[in-house]
C-alpha cells in the first residue's frame, strides 16, 4: 500500500508501528497507517487481514522509590 520512497514496513514487519500515519480519529481514538494497520490509542492493533495484536502497553510503575 505505502508509496514512500523509502518505503514503510509492512503490516506484518516487527516495527509496522513506524508506518506514516493517513487517517486519524481522536474521538473514536485509531490512527491508520499507510501500511493498513490500525492503531489504537491502547496501543492494540488491527492488521489488513483481519488478525488483531492485543495492546502492548508498559505496565505502570507502583510504589514509592527507594
Amino acid at each position: 500500500m505505502c508509496r514512500h520512497d523509502p518505503p514503510c514496513p509492512t503490516a506484518d514487519a516487527s516495527d509496522r508501528e513506524a508506518a506514516k500515519m493517513v487517517a486519524r480519529d481522536d474521538v473514536s481514538g485509531w490512527t491508520m497507517l499507510c501500511n493498513g494497520v490500525l492503531l489504537f490509542d491502547d496501543t492494540g492493533e488491527l492488521l489488513p487481514d483481519g488478525r488483531s495484536i492485543a495492546p502492548h502497553r508498559p505496565a505502570l510503575l507502583t510504589g514509592a522509590a527507594a
